[in-house]
């Protein structure tokens, strides 16, 4: 009797032209489930007769037959098609691509029974949830449900289910004790509905596994702070920080009226302050809108004191605070305490060998305690090698967990930190440059250890990671009175930051060096530092800033009768008066350095001084002589593998060409020195070979392709100095 009603569905479903899925979702049953009652599986209840009969505008047929008795067996109960989900938070903004992905997974009968949306305290995982199940829930005609699963007063999944049992009013009595008899009740309880369950604050992948079915209108979202690796059929969606417009648009529309008018730089200024963490920045909004009259400025500068800002972003009901501590009491002692060292770290982001360094473990074990702050979100990798901490967990470690570690072993995890960023920043520049002349009281005698790098390239790609957290590292050190590291990583990173001309940073870190030189009395270093802080203003074109540091080098190096040091702060002032246009006092420096490096068998310096010596020539129009010192030059830094070195001198000799007309001659030598500049990275190298090709073009009278060389050579680095190259000169003047 059963397939009577079936047969006759299937009968009036195709005469109407319904495929199984289409007309399944007209009528808000599974495919699965009408193609079980067609053939006669399972029976049918009333309340899937009449969706049929309407669907099918059939009514009186389809109803008659089971108003007839022609079901068999007891019909399935049906749960009470209802809405219980909580009201989600106003003012949702942003998240669209990833609401779209849940909205399609939890309407697509074939995307699986689970997704799991994970991610850090306070980042918003619930909302989007519940944005996603309200935008779907006319898919779930039989309810949709939200459960607490990490209340305080949750009893895990068994409390789940027996409550889900309840709701489908299976009789007290007939619920088994068991938890897997449970499941098995609630899994024969919904075969054929449409229902969406929603678990938030899930400890545990047990706690998910009991409640999911076959049932392709069945679905569950699961929001978590950890990651829930067993789950490995899940769908997965991980909710990290807002976008700046996102988090700008959500600080407006909470903070009322002065925060809608506010400007742009002071919203995003606040919304920084907050790591763009939406619970962060709702606090924050909420406290504009809701406090005392505070203007958005004021909020500001309230929350740049990072003593006090986890303070602030605590409304009384809401807390990152409270938010994180939940995080990270769920640790073992173990990822507690490098979650507190991790605070030490003055960087935006730590590579695992600085971790365990910071930690004193070994680099695997460092790798195993991080993969387990990163299963709960409190930390996030950037790579298989390094992960980046948000600036409020750091805070947090800093301010709750750190005082539990002692100052002695606080102190020495510094020192080891220190130790182990100078070393590997040493060990890089030797690969960068290797012939650079080293003071000996450089301490690069540290223990051997497996380097993350071992070659020029791998060396060069490690500083450029890393350059951030060392110039960080050297603040620290001056910070805490340990002078020599300081001014020795600064030293470490010169040459990276003249490769890069990454001028700001390498004048900071000088500055500390020479404030740590002076206050340890070390007049050597001095005279390095000040000198070294002359060759980033020169490089630059910060002249006369250059040549007053220079000659306080200079005097140092006369006091101290460092004949070495007095030769290199002289050919540094001859190169500034090149480009001062003071040709007689360059030539006569520049002339008497060379002289002092052939002496003493120093080839690299003697090298970049004859190529100074070559543009001198080039300016005064000497330019066979400069073609002839250029290539010189060239053929000596080739012998020493000093590539970028090398690419100068070539662009030296095309510069000397093109001044003495022979353009041809530039050209090619324009073209080797920028095939060249990509096996030494140098931007500005590169941009100053297309630059001269543009004036190459545009003096032969093709506007067009001079325009798009400079293009070019403005996208690799905009900006070159015109008194600095006579290539900018050329193209400034056209």
């Amino acid at each position: 009797m059963v397939r009577c009603f079936g047969d006759e569905l299937r009968r009036r479903r195709k005469e109407k032209g319904f495929r199984l899925n289409e007309f399944s979702r007209s009528i808000g049953y599974s495919s699965g489930y009408v193609s079980k009652v067609e053939r006669g599986v399972i029976p049918a209840s009333r309340r899937f007769a009449e969706a049929c009969a309407l669907a099918l505008e059939s009514y009186e047929e389809l109803v008659a037959l089971i108003d007839e008795g022609t079901t068999t067996g007891k019909e399935i109960s049906d749960m009470k098609a209802s809405c219980g989900l909580p009201v989600p938070p106003s003012h949702f903004s942003g998240r669209s691509a990833q609401l779209d992905r849940l909205v399609t997974f939890l309407t697509d009968e074939s995307s699986g029974p689970l997704c799991v949306l994970s991610g850090m305290p306070g980042s918003g995982k619930t909302a989007l949830a519940l944005q996603g199940a309200w935008k779907a829930a006319a898919h779930f005609s039989d309810g949709c449900l939200f459960f607490d699963a990490g209340h305080e007063s949750s009893g895990g999944v068994e409390d789940i289910l027996l409550s889900l049992l309840r709701l489908l009013d299976v009789p007290e009595k007939k619920i088994p004790p068991r938890s897997d008899a449970m499941a098995s009740l609630w899994r024969s309880q919904i075969a054929g509905k449409r229902l969406l369950l929603v678990l938030d604050n899930v400890l545990s992948s047990a706690d998910v596994v009991p409640l999911l079915s076959t049932e392709p209108g069945c679905k569950v979202i699961v929001t978590s702070r950890k990651r829930l690796s067993a789950l490995d059929d899940a769908a997965r969606l991980t909710i990290g920080v807002m976008k700046d417009a996102e988090a700008d648009a959500l600080f407006r529309t909470i903070g009322g009226e002065q925060a809608a008018r506010a400007a742009d730089h002071s919203v995003r200024a606040v919304v920084d302050h907050c790591g763009r963490l939406p619970l962060a920045v709702r606090i924050a909004a909420a406290r504009l809108r809701n406090g005392p009259v505070l203007t958005v400025e004021e909020l500001e500068a309230r929350l740049s004191h990072e003593a006090h800002r986890l303070e602030l972003l605590d409304d009384g009901d809401r807390s990152v605070t409270a938010a994180l501590t939940v995080s990270c009491d769920a640790l073992s002692t173990e990822q507690r305490r490098v979650l507190a060292l991790l605070a030490l770290y003055p960087g935006p982001g730590i590579d695992l060998h600085s971790v365990a360094a910071l930690a004193n473990v070994t680099l695997a074990r460092a790798a195993l305690l991080v993969d387990g702050l990163a299963d709960v979100h409190l930390v996030s990798h950037e790579s298989s090698h390094r992960i980046t901490v948000h600036s409020l967990v750091r805070q947090f470690a800093g301010l709750v967990i750190l005082p539990q570690i002692s100052i002695a072993e606080q102190q020495a995890a510094t020192r080891r930190l220190l130790d182990h960023g100078l070393r590997l920043a040493v060990a890089a520049d030797k690969l960068l440059t290797p012939q650079r002349y080293r003071p000996p009281v450089v301490l690069d005698d540290f223990p051997v250890k497996a380097l993350p790098f071992d070659n020029r390239i791998a060396g060069l790609s490690w500083l450029e990671s890393e350059w951030r957290s060392l110039v960080a590292l050297c603040h620290t050190a001056a910070d805490i009175g340990l002078h020599s590291l300081c001014w020795q990583l600064a030293f470490a990173l010169r040459d990276f930051f003249f490769l890069t001309k990454r001028w700001g940073p390498w004048i900071e870190t000088h500055l500390r060096a020479v404030e740590c030189a002076r206050a340890g009395g070390t007049r050597a270093w001095l005279a390095i530092s000040l000198h070294n802080l002359g060759v980033a203003h020169s490089d630059r074109g910060d002249l006369t800033v250059a040549v007053g540091y220079f000659k306080q080098s200079l005097a140092l190096y006369q006091e101290l009768d460092d004949d070495h040091g007095v030769v290199n702060a002289l050919s540094s002032l001859a190169w500034t008066e090149l480009y001062l246009g003071d040709y007689v006092k360059s030539m006569d420096g520049l002339r008497r350095a060379l002289m002092y490096y052939r002496r003493l068998g120093n080839t690299r310096n003697a090298a970049i001084t004859l190529r100074g010596i070559a543009l001198l020539e080039a300016e005064l129009e000497l330019c066979p002589a400069a073609v002839r010192h250029a290539q010189q030059a060239r053929a000596e830094f080739h012998a020493l593998g000093l590539d970028l070195d090398a690419v100068m001198a070539v662009n030296c000799a095309a510069w000397a060409h093109f001044r003495s007309g022979d353009h041809d001659a530039a050209r090619a030598c324009y073209e080797e020195a920028l095939a060249l500049a990509d096996g030494c990275a140098s931007r500005y190298e590169k941009a100053r070979s297309l630059t001269g090709l543009g004036n190459i073009q545009q003096a032969a009278g093709h506007r067009d392709r001079a325009a798009e060389l400079w293009k070019r050579a403005d996208a690799l680095y905009g900006g070159l100095e015109p008194m600095m190259l006579g290539e900018a000169r050329v193209r400034l003047a056209s």
